[in-house]
């Protein structure tokens, strides 16, 4: 039961650290090439997680010429703008630049980049995944969710190229370029908007008809009246010159109107035509730039900036709550351990003072037994540590197993320094039990002990 004990708690520690060092690598790895991300009003924590990590649901779309426009500053670095919607079996299909595979220092390890639209390039673990290679074409689901249910058939994708494994977020992604997913959706708009019509089409076929006899009876009823309005002016063309002039000026007035309405109707029309965004990563040449160019989004804005670091920073303040809970239930239970070995060792002197005793009478000095139960504790706790380790490992696996959906792979690492403390911490705690018990074999009666027997 002891050794139970310590392999429980020994476990579940070193699950903890292991579960909480590699997501911290993993979420510096993925975030600290961007200071800063602009997008949609929302939630600066889900705009990051979206945007950076793929793990969340985008808070919704911003015009493009806007956000390069504010992201036009010398401070900046550089900038990536990234769009994203769309699926193929659950990995994520990402519109971007090449800046995009320059910043994570992504390598092909097959193929060529992308160069036009519906050609992308799949990261290494995608490729493993579902068997995507060079050459083979596939068709992208609406929505992130890998149960989307309407499908992109008549614009299929046709990858170009594998990436090599970089350890970064980009191993779960398939990545094209911004065209792909403005025409994807434009298209998807259009065939709405297409089936919308279609229905109102067929939906009261009486009502058409009778705006058709209304529009018939009422055009009718505009040529009569034009007819008599040009024989009226046809008279009174000799009399009424001053009028003629009057009425030409209004004319004049009205097709000015009319081309001032006409050129607003084509601004809005070019405005609803400008090209959208999931958001933008941009990188700074110093942290003051990504402070200042935030505040500035945040206030004068329709958008918001987020920056990675502090979100980050919050969403493992909301993990570690968690995680130093089950570090205090481990401690708790190491402690229990560490007290049973203490009791065990000390309970397994006294009872087997007769062997003791007798192992004395063939010629086994005190030291030698006191070195006995020195090895009988650290053997204890070496065999506790190992398969506790092991056990811990294994937890780490599993957790990988279910993590790997949402694009982190956790290692089978060897054992860190944090690790090795906790197993020197272990063997100092059973140290004193392995010196009490020792204290009463510098007292063993051999004869007294062998008489009793």
């Amino acid at each position: 039961m002891s050794i139970l004990l310590l392999i429980l708690s020994i476990s579940l520690t070193t699950f903890i650290l292991q579960v909480k060092k590699q997501l911290n690598e993993h979420l510096e790895g993925n975030t600290k090439h961007f200071d800063m991300v602009i997008g949609a009003k929302g939630s600066p924590l889900q705009l990051v997680l979206s945007s950076l990590l793929h793990i969340d649901n985008p808070t919704g779309n911003i015009d493009l010429e806007e956000a390069m426009k504010i992201a036009k500053k010398p401070m900046v670095k550089y900038k990536v703008p990234v769009s994203y919607g769309d699926n193929y079996k659950g990995y994520r299909i990402l519109g971007t630049t090449h800046k995009y595979l320059e910043v994570y220092k992504a390598q092909l390890q097959s193929g060529r980049l992308y160069e036009k639209s519906f050609e992308a390039v799949v990261g290494s673990q995608v490729a493993k995944q579902i068997n995507l290679k060079v050459g083979k074409t596939f068709v992208s689901s609406h929505g992130l969710a890998e149960s989307g249910l309407e499908t992109h058939e008549e614009k299929p994708f046709v990858v170009t190229g594998v990436l090599k494994p970089t350890g970064t977020i980009i191993d779960n992604l398939i990545i094209t370029n911004l065209e792909s997913i403005w025409e994807v959706h434009e298209h998807l708009d259009d065939k709405d908007h297409e089936n919308e019509e279609e229905h109102q089409k067929h939906q009261d076929p009486v009502k058409k008809e009778n705006f058709n006899l209304i529009t018939q009876t009422q055009s009718h009823k505009d040529d009569d009246h034009d007819h008599e309005r040009d024989e009226h002016a046809h008279e009174n063309e000799e009399q009424h010159p001053a009028e003629e002039h009057k009425h030409s000026e209004e004319d004049a007035k009205n097709e000015s109107e009319h081309d001032h309405k006409e050129e607003h109707h084509h601004l809005e029309k070019g405005h609803s035509e400008k090209k959208e965004i999931t958001s933008l990563l941009v990188k700074f040449r110093n942290p003051i730039g990504a402070l200042q160019t935030s505040r500035f989004v945040n206030e004068k804005s329709t958008m918001q900036a987020a920056i990675p670091k502090f979100e980050i920073d919050r969403l493992t303040t909301f993990l570690g709550v968690g995680f130093q809970t089950i570090n205090g239930i481990s401690l708790a239970i190491l402690f229990i351990a560490s007290l049973s070995i203490f009791i065990n060792v000390v309970r397994s002197v006294t009872e087997r003072k007769q062997e003791l005793a007798l192992l004395r009478t063939y010629g086994i000095s005190t030291f030698q037994l006191i070195k006995l139960v020195f090895l009988e504790a650290l053997m204890l706790t070496l065999i506790s540590a190992i398969f506790g380790w092991l056990f811990g490992r294994l937890g780490v696996w599993v957790f990988s197993v279910f993590s790997d959906a949402y694009g982190y792979d956790f290692q089978f690492g060897m054992p860190n320094r944090e690790e090795v403390y906790m197993l020197l911490l272990v063997m100092v705690t059973t140290l004193p039990a392995a010196i009490i018990a020792s204290l009463s074999l510098l007292k063993l009666n051999v004869s007294k002990i062998l008489a009793d027997a």
